[in-house]
């Protein structure tokens, strides 16, 4: 009985500390008055949303998609895939189409880290060219380099995908400075929300 109470002390207190190092790695903190480089960072994010908006109402117009294939939520898993990728019924007609255009805003300044398109469930049809690298077998290798596909549904993922107001900052802080800040802003097709334009970025 007295080994039996003894484990359990130690599994809370393991389970506590587990808890709470989870906050200490990685706070995510409210927004502070945005900064001009924050200013900047929303103004190419909404340009962002909008050529994609563009893009995708031009495949509506002419038929190459419906808007039920571009709200598509029902994602197929795709075979030998770790971490776990997924098709939609978009993916593979947009991927070629928005990656240029991620690539164009990551390529403006060199503190941007990346520019993606997320739905709203946080999913990623495609990453920027440099982390969309053909898929080597080499699990550490291709978790870093090719993270198209995936459904990025942590906190500050789905922060960023269900966020409908203007923009969303969030911003990781390591001893009270800001060492990873994400610029969400809403991407909405035919007024309905299809998702957000992140931007990561160093101050």
């Amino acid at each position: 009985m007295k080994r039996d109470r003894s484990r359990n002390r130690c599994f809370l207190l393991i389970s506590s500390i587990i808890l709470l190092a989870s906050f200490l790695v990685a706070p995510l903190q409210a927004a502070e008055p945005l900064t001009p480089w924050d200013e900047k960072v929303k103004a190419m994010a909404e340009d962002c949303s909008r050529e994609i908006v563009e893009q995708y109402e031009l495949l509506l117009n002419s038929g190459q998609l419906n808007v039920a294939q571009l709200f598509d939520t029902f994602y197929v898993p795709i075979p030998k895939t770790e971490p776990q990728k997924y098709h939609t019924r978009y993916d593979e007609l947009v991927s070629g189409i928005i990656r240029p255009i991620l690539d164009k805003y990551l390529a403006k300044d060199p503190r941007l880290i990346y520019v993606v398109a997320v739905d709203q469930n946080g999913y990623l049809p495609t990453h920027n060219s440099r982390y969309s690298q053909p898929l080597t077998g080499d699990p550490d290798h291709d978790y870093k380099w090719n993270q198209s596909k995936r459904l990025y549904s942590n906190r500050t993922g789905l922060n960023a995908a269900k966020n409908t107001k203007p923009y969303l900052v969030q911003a990781r802080y390591v001893k009270e400075r800001r060492v990873v800040v994400d610029m969400a802003v809403p991407i909405m097709v035919k007024k309905r929300h299809w998702g957000a334009v992140r931007i990561g970025y160093r101050d």
